[in-house]
C-alpha cells in the first residue's frame, strides 16, 4: 500500500471509531431506554456502554461510596422483606440526601448522550469514516478480528471483567474485575458460598453482609450484557472495515454499480 493510501483519522469529522492499544471506542446505534435502564440499575454503567470511560467510573465510585455510606442497600432489602421499621434505623440521612440528584443526572445524561451518538452514528457512517484496525507499542497490542459474543458471556460468567478483557476493553474489564473482587471480599460471599455448601445456612445468613452483596446483580448482569453487545458490535466494525478496504483497493472507479 502506497503512503497515500494509508487510511488517516486524525482529522475526520465524526470518526466512526478510535482504536488504541487499550480499547477500540467506537460509537453505534443504540437503543436510549437500554442505556436509561443500565444507569437506573446503577449510575455509571449506562456511560460506560456509550464509551464515556472517565464520566462512568466516576459515578461508578460515587455511588459505592454513597450507597455504602448511606446503608441504602440495607434499606432496599428491609423494604423488601417488609422490615419498615428497620429502615429508619438504618438509613444515614446525612449521606442518603446526596443521592437523588446525581442517580437522576446520571439517567438523564446516558438518555442524552444515546440520542445524540445515534446521530453522529449515521452520519460516521455517510461519510465512510476510515479506521486503522491495528494498535501496536511498546506495552500492548490491540486488533481487529472476529470474537464470539458467547465466549464474552461465558467468561462474564465465571467473573465479570473477563468478558470485557476478552474483547480488549481493559479499562472496563480491569475496573469490573477490582471491584467485584472487592465488594466479594467485603461482602464476604465466598464464605458464605463455603457454609452452604456444608449446609451450614444459618452461619452463611451470619456472616455474609448484605450491604455489600446487593451491588453483585448489578454488576453481574452489566458485565454479561455489556461484554455480549460489544463483541457483537466489534464484529460488525470488523466487516465494515473490511469491506472499506475492498472498495478502496480493488473496487474498479469503472464499475457499474447496479440501481
Amino acid at each position: 500500500m502506497t503512503m497515500d493510501k494509508i487510511p488517516v483519522t486524525k482529522n475526520i469529522r465524526r470518526p466512526l471509531a478510535h482504536v488504541s492499544t487499550l480499547a477500540t471506542n467506537h460509537i453505534h446505534l443504540r437503543n436510549p431506554w437500554v442505556t436509561v435502564w443500565l444507569s437506573a440499575l446503577f449510575p455509571g454503567f449506562g456511560q460506560i456502554f456509550l464509551g464515556s470511560y472517565v464520566k462512568g467510573f466516576l459515578l461508578i465510585i460515587w455511588e459505592i461510596v454513597i450507597n455504602v455510606q448511606a446503608k441504602l442497600n440495607l434499606a432496599i432489602l428491609y423494604s423488601f422483606t417488609g422490615q419498615l421499621h428497620l429502615i429508619k434505623e438504618t438509613v444515614n440521612v446525612r449521606w442518603l440526601l446526596l443521592y437523588a440528584a446525581v442517580y437522576v443526572y446520571a439517567i438523564w445524561d446516558s438518555y442524552r448522550s444515546t440520542i445524540d451518538l445515534n446521530k453522529f452514528t449515521i452520519l460516521a457512517q455517510r461519510e465512510r469514516s476510515a479506521i486503522i484496525p491495528f494498535k501496536i507499542d511498546s506495552f500492548e497490542i490491540n486488533y481487529f478480528d472476529k470474537r464470539n459474543p458467547w465466549i464474552a458471556v461465558v467468561w462474564s460468567i465465571f467473573m465479570p471483567g473477563l468478558g470485557h478483557l476478552y474483547t480488549h476493553r481493559l479499562p472496563t474489564g480491569f475496573f469490573v474485575l477490582i471491584w467485584w473482587i472487592a465488594i466479594t471480599y467485603f461482602s464476604h460471599l465466598m464464605e458464605g458460598v463455603h457454609h452452604s455448601a456444608i449446609g451450614a445456612f444459618e452461619q452463611t445468613k451470619a456472616i455474609v453482609d448484605p450491604q455489600w452483596l446487593l451491588f453483585m446483580p448489578s454488576i453481574f448482569c452489566f458485565s454479561i450484557y455489556d461484554s455480549y453487545v460489544h463483541a457483537v458490535e466489534y464484529n460488525k466494525l470488523f466487516e465494515y472495515e473490511q469491506a472499506q478496504f475492498l472498495r478502496s483497493e480493488y473496487q474498479s472507479s469503472a464499475f457499474k454499480k447496479p440501481i
